[in-house]
This record gives C-alpha cells, sequence and structure tokens, in this order.
C-alpha cells in the first residue's frame, strides 16, 4: 500500500453521532495519558547522530555531539514528574493510561512496578522516537513486534493499544491488526468518540487521541502557565460536558512527564482534576475500558 491509497473519510458520524452509553449512564469519558518516552528518544548515546531536544526546555542537537542539557531535562521527566503526576492521580483514586515507549520502561524497572501497583493500562508509544512514515513494512513490523515484546518483558503483561510518536505510516494500521492482543490504535485525531474502519477484511477499532487537550502547547509557546493549562482543560471539558447531556462524549488529556511532570503546570493540572471530581457523571477511565466498553456495546456493524 502506498500514501495515495489511503482512504480518508470527511464524514464521519456528520450530524447524528452514536449514543456512547458510558457505564454508570456517564454524559463525558475522561481519559488522561501519561507518555512515558524518556530513554527512549535520539540519544547520541545509544548511536543516533543527534540529540533528541523536542519537547524540553530549549537546546539544539548539534550532530555528533551529546546535547547533555537536553539529556538532563528528559532525565527530570523519569526522575520526578512521573512519580508527581502518579501522586496527582493517585490522590484522588483517579486512573490513566501510560503511552509507553518499550525502551523507555525498560529502563526504569521502579516505575514498572509502580505502573502496574496502580493498574494503568498501556498504549505502546513504539519502540523508540522514530519516525514510522520513513520505514519499509518489514522493518515497521519488526519494530512493533520489538515493542510489544519489550512492554511485555517490563512488565509482565501486554500493551492493550498502539500509538505511533510521530504519526503511523501508510501500512501502520494493517502491521497493528495484525498483532494478537491489541484491541485499538489511537493514531487519529479526527473525531471525538471510537469508530470503527475495515482493515484487510477486518473490523478494527480507533479510539482517536487530541493533542488539543495536551502540555505540547508548552513547548509550542500556546499555554505559558499552570493557570493557561486548567483554564484551557476546563473551558474543553466544560464545552463538552454540556455537549454530552445530548451526546455524549470522550476528552483525551495529553501528559508528559518532563512538561506536565513540573511543578508550576502540575498546579495547574491539580485544578483541572479537582474541577472534574465536583461534576456528576463524569467517567474518569482508562483507554482500553473505552475500547472494551465500544467493542461491547457498539460492535461493528
Amino acid at each position: 500500500m502506498n500514501q495515495h491509497e489511503v482512504v480518508r473519510d470527511f464524514i464521519g458520524y456528520g450530524a447524528t453521532p452514536p449514543q456512547a452509553q458510558w457505564p454508570g449512564g456517564a454524559r463525558l469519558a475522561i481519559n488522561f495519558c501519561l507518555n512515558f518516552e524518556e530513554g527512549a528518544e535520539l540519544s547520541v548515546v545509544d548511536g543516533d547522530a543527534i540529540t533528541e531536544s523536542a519537547l524540553t526546555e530549549g537546546g539544539a542537537g548539534v550532530a555528533g555531539q551529546r546535547d547533555l542539557a537536553a539529556e538532563s531535562m528528559f532525565e527530570y521527566g523519569s526522575r520526578v514528574g512521573f512519580w508527581r503526576l502518579d501522586r496527582l492521580l493517585a490522590e484522588r483514586n483517579m486512573p490513566a493510561t501510560v503511552m509507553a515507549c518499550a525502551q523507555a520502561l525498560a529502563r526504569h524497572p521502579e516505575a514498572c512496578a509502580r505502573i502496574n501497583e496502580r493498574n494503568y493500562d498501556i498504549c505502546a508509544h513504539g519502540l523508540r522516537w522514530e519516525h514510522h512514515q520513513g520505514l519499509a513494512m518489514d522493518e515497521e513490523r519488526s519494530r512493533i513486534q520489538q515493542a510489544l515484546a519489550l512492554i511485555q518483558q517490563s512488565l509482565g503483561r501486554p500493551a492493550e493499544g498502539w500509538y505511533c510518536r510521530y504519526g503511523p505510516s501508510p501500512n501502520t494500521r494493517r502491521l497493528v491488526v495484525e498483532q494478537e492482543g491489541l484491541l485499538y490504535d489511537s493514531d487519529a485525531y479526527n473525531d471525538d468518540l471510537p469508530y470503527w474502519v475495515n482493515v484487510q477484511q477486518r473490523s478494527h477499532l480507533v479510539v482517536p487521541y487530541s493533542l488539543v487537550n495536551n502540555d505540547t502547547k508548552f513547548m509550542r509557546g500556546a499555554l505559558a502557565s499552570g493557570s493557561d493549562f486548567y483554564t484551557a482543560l476546563r473551558d474543553a471539558f466544560d464545552f463538552l460536558y454540556e455537549e454530552s447531556a445530548h451526546t455524549p462524549r470522550m476528552m483525551s488529556v495529553g501528559l508528559h512527564l518532563r512538561v506536565a511532570g513540573h511543578a508550576g503546570r502540575a498546579a495547574g493540572l491539580a485544578r483541572f482534576l479537582d474541577h472534574i471530581a465536583t461534576k456528576q457523571d463524569v467517567w474518569v477511565c482508562r483507554r482500553a475500558d473505552i475500547a472494551r466498553h465500544w467493542m461491547t456495546v457498539h460492535p461493528p456493524s
């Protein structure tokens, strides 16, 4: 398959999206995603040509040379940010999904133990940070299989979903469908509800993600403070909550350990967690819970 053969759907559910029928009659399903990437980024130490500086406080990699500042900024996420975000969620008894780069998990056994203790579900976020768009099909298949095997090895249990770091290739979805045990992929940003697609004569579930309700906005200059983050998340939640009185929706919130895990930004997240806790009929859930619910209540037609 090449990129010209990928079918695009501009219509979706249109004016009549399905009634989600979330558990307990909830109006809105909300899923927090902890992106666990630290130790899987481009690194001269790991044999890459340059040090990754994306989604850090600054830095510009120089080919062939380590960027010790960027490395240290990544390390903050796994050393401090993970534990801070985990604590905020645990104090409120809220679940989350870990979008895990396999190599990052393998380098942090203590975090793996905590992930298992909290029963966070796992959405595989690639073997490392790499562009799937440039991989040949067999090479991409191998990377996906290696990622899933390493996550299984690190946690003692499998990933249940898939989400590429830089976006999928035209082959990614069919390769994900080949893998036993993956319930869904999140390589889409085009809806507020899950939906089914046909891949290789099989029905496959897509649970869309969001880069809008996402702390990456800090690194791109759209957010400056924890208060900005709180306001952006609150406004999205409140709008969806009101809309969901008639048409139940889903909200994904993306959190990066080295971004939202810093104190001032985490303060905004804490305010948002407290805000949603005051609302009735909200289902704070894991991504795999959404997938299983949709499979049961809205099976492919």
